[in-house]
């Protein structure tokens, strides 16, 4: 992989001789290491792509015409030879174990640990002492050695006694310098750098995208794919991935014979010396006066965990001062003179209880897991979707199972293997255990629910909600019971009612299901049909929520016909698909006559979207429904010309907290207007609007030159556009 987006200047000074010289090859050697230092640790360029391959294969020439020129610092010589098939890797003792850190859970332990100190060192407070702070990465940690500035050995924490020799592996770490950078600070004879090989999770995702394409399974996360990458016995493989390294710690250095001084005072000294020689760190390293300082880079950098390109589980702080490092010493397993304190975690285990089958609005037949309650990164988790049943055929799961539990940022937590399988006979409480949720109301177990012990998950052959039966379409199965069976019925009203179609917010999810169970709606557009009189007779319901009611559903008869296609709820038409059928077609006729070429030509839609649109409409049900609707006093709008459509092409991003406006409102008044939401800034980014504690993106946004809009910036851009606040 050469590096990218570099601008160019000329490769040689002069004309390259054309016979190969010494003085030749350890120029272009030098000018290559240079440019890979600027590109993969300081993240910038001074040359093209095909500036830099050229130099490269120049290079390449020089070395195979002199082979015996070649030395193990050459930018050529980061791939070496596989190992052969099953006799694994050497294994090498360190000459400076590589220690535990004391993992802290709670500000009071970190009082603790620094009132430890404080005694030991018999001062009087730790209010003068520095702390050197830093992510605590979710990584592989590795040590490298270098003699006389070249690297020479590689090896991984192993046990932290013994390792195992890794450095064929870690030399195809691009930012890994196999010859240290002698220019500002001269080479030691002999350095031992300790730090975290990881891959950045964007490129992990940008990777997998690759692997799929090539019939491979894609890796689950960032660290597993790390772990197995550096313990893979061909080099040229382990190349492939995109494997970064950040340094945190010099164990052993030596200069020259003749000095007798440190070779720092400082851990903060000990990191500039680590970038001058050319060794990368992560760039989030704080050093901090007191404790109170330390918690608050704990605090920060757990609100935006989420936020760093890698994943970190904790912060490590550790004195900055090393003379009383030294002073400290350490116990048999770790280091007096530091801490790990943890984030609430991302990953737990827990037992599987159950797995029952739900019904969606458009019939899907999805698995959900039921488990023991667990904490996981703050939140409580009991219930996690299971997606599919061949998913979870491919966990191996049986109900009894422990099982991993993982979420990160917003991601809705994920059942992502077996800790431990059930085994033996069933606890004799099993089947007093199993969820009241997941009972009838005679205290049977519902229909579509695994729960004895052991079980092994099967998809149901009819609906748990209709008793119709179910058929597979591809990975899924579905209950073709249309607005017959409840759950769809209820979903579908759902859906109808939501803020992206008619937005009626006084009919939640109970009050539907509660009509849908006294008969009063049998479909969405029954909602347009109800009357005073029928909803007073049901619990709960007095006359002025009644009336308020009436009042909303009166108040949104009235609808523009994106809106009015996100209602009906057709496959694959979401508030995006029907935005671009209305902006096209303009009316409901044309939508519905509309043949399969006609919808193709619409940019954005394809050949399936488009197949299932005209099915929809050619169905009698999807007829009925329109009828039933329009038959409720439901009447079509024009969306506004030109206003209706003025944001159209323009690209928004929403980040922060708006104080009159919720995101959801924020992104329906800018989509009714044409523009576009997107959830990342990018060079293609028109406005970021921006609210209170706006994060990362309001950054990135001044980076790129994206015009910044507060909250009021947007409302007098919605007025200049029309967009109204009742829009």
């Amino acid at each position: 992989m050469s590096p990218k987006k570099r601008s160019t200047q000329p490769l040689f000074d002069g004309e390259p001789p054309t016979e190969p010289s010494r003085a030749e090859l350890e120029r272009l050697s030098h000018e290559i290491r240079r440019h890979d230092q600027l590109y993969y640790v300081e993240g910038r360029t001074e040359i093209d792509d095909a500036a830099y391959d050229a130099l490269f294969r120049r290079l390449l020439e020089i070395e195979r015409a002199h082979p015996e020129w070649v030395v193990p610092s050459s930018p050529t010589q980061r791939v070496g030879a596989p190992i052969p098939d099953g006799s694994g890797f050497a294994r090498v003792e360190h000459e400076v174990p590589m220690l535990s850190i004391d993992s802290l859970f709670t500000e009071d332990e970190v009082r603790d640990f620094e009132k430890g100190i404080v005694r030991f060192l018999k001062l009087e407070s730790g209010a003068g002492l520095d702390w050197a702070l830093e992510p605590k990465f979710d990584g592989v940690s590795a040590s490298l050695v270098y003699v006389d500035g070249l690297l020479v050995r590689g090896a991984t924490r192993g046990d932290g006694s013994v390792g195992e020799d890794i450095t064929n592996n870690l030399r195809t770490v691009r930012n890994i310098p196999l010859a240290l950078d002698g220019r500002q600070r001269p080479v030691p004879r002999l350095l031992e750098v300790r730090g975290e090989v990881l891959i950045h999770r964007d490129k992990l995702a940008e990777f997998n995208r690759l692997r799929v394409s090539e019939g491979l399974a894609p890796l689950a996360n960032p660290r597993n794919a790390t772990a197995g990458a550096l313990r893979r016995n061909d080099p040229k493989e382990v190349a492939r991935y995109p494997l970064e390294f950040h340094s945190w710690s010099v164990v052993r250095v030596q200069l020259d014979e003749a000095s007798g001084e440190p070779a720092f005072q400082s851990h903060r000294e000990m990191l500039d010396a680590l970038r001058q020689w050319g060794l990368p760190d992560s760039g989030y390293g704080e050093v901090v006066r007191g404790l109170d300082g330390a918690l608050d880079y704990h605090r920060r950098f757990e609100a935006k965990r989420f936020e760093l390109p890698f994943d970190v589980d904790g912060v490590v702080a550790k004195l900055d001062n090393l003379e009383l490092r030294e002073r400290l010493g350490r116990t048999s397993r770790a280091h007096r003179w530091q801490y790990a304190h943890k984030f609430a975690p991302v990953e737990a285990q827990t037992t599987l209880r159950a797995i029952e089958v739900q019904v969606g609005a458009g019939g899907r037949l999805t698995p959900r897991a039921h488990l023991d309650p667990v904490e996981v990164a703050g939140v409580t988790v009991q219930h996690t979707t299971l997606h599919n049943a061949d998913h979870v055929a491919s966990l191996g799961l049986s109900i009894g199972d422990r099982v991993y539990i993982h979420r990160a940022g917003d991601v809705i937590p994920q059942v992502i293997g077996v800790a431990q399988q059930a085994q033996g006979a069933a606890p004799t409480d099993w089947e007093d255990r199993v969820p009241e949720t997941l009972r009838d109301a005679s205290g049977a177990v519902r229909p579509g629910v695994a729960w004895r012990w052991r079980e092994v998950f099967a998809m149901p052959a009819t609906c748990p909600a209709c008793g119709n039966p179910s058929a597979p379409e591809g990975k899924y199965w579905f209950c073709t019971n249309g607005l017959a069976c409840p759950p769809q019925l209820v979903g579908r009203v759902e859906i109808a009612m939501s803020r992206a179609a008619f937005e009626i917010e006084g009919l939640g999810p109970k009050l539907i299901a509660q009509l849908v169970e006294r008969g009063l709606l049998r479909s969405p557009a029954d909602v347009f049909h109800l009357k005073p009189d029928d909803l007073l007779e049901l619990e709960r319901w007095a006359e002025k929520s009644v009336q308020n009611l009436m009042d909303q559903i009166a108040a949104r008869r009235q609808v523009p016909l994106a809106r009015f296609l996100v209602a009906l709820a057709i496959p694959e038409v979401g508030p995006a698909t029907a935005r671009l059928l209305a902006a096209h077609f303009g009316t409901l006729e044309n939508v519905r006559t509309a043949g399969t070429d006609e919808l193709l030509a619409v940019d954005g839609i394809g050949t399936e979207v488009a197949r299932r649109i005209t099915a929809w409409f050619q169905d009698a049900a999807g007829a009925a429904l329109v009828e039933r609707f329009l038959a409720g006093g439901v009447e079509l709008v024009a969306q506004g010309s030109p206003a209706g459509q003025a944001l159209a092409g323009r690209t928004f991003v929403l980040t922060g907290t708006l104080e009159g406006l919720s995101r959801a409102e924020a992104k329906r008044r800018i989509e009714d207007l044409g523009g576009r939401v997107s959830s990342d800034v990018s060079a293609r980014t028109d406005y970021l609007v921006a609210g209170a504690s706006p994060g990362s993106k309001l950054k990135r946004a001044k980076e790129l030159g994206v015009t910044i809009l507060d909250e009021a910036g947007l409302r007098a851009l919605a007025e200049e556009t029309g967009m109204s606040k009742d829009a």
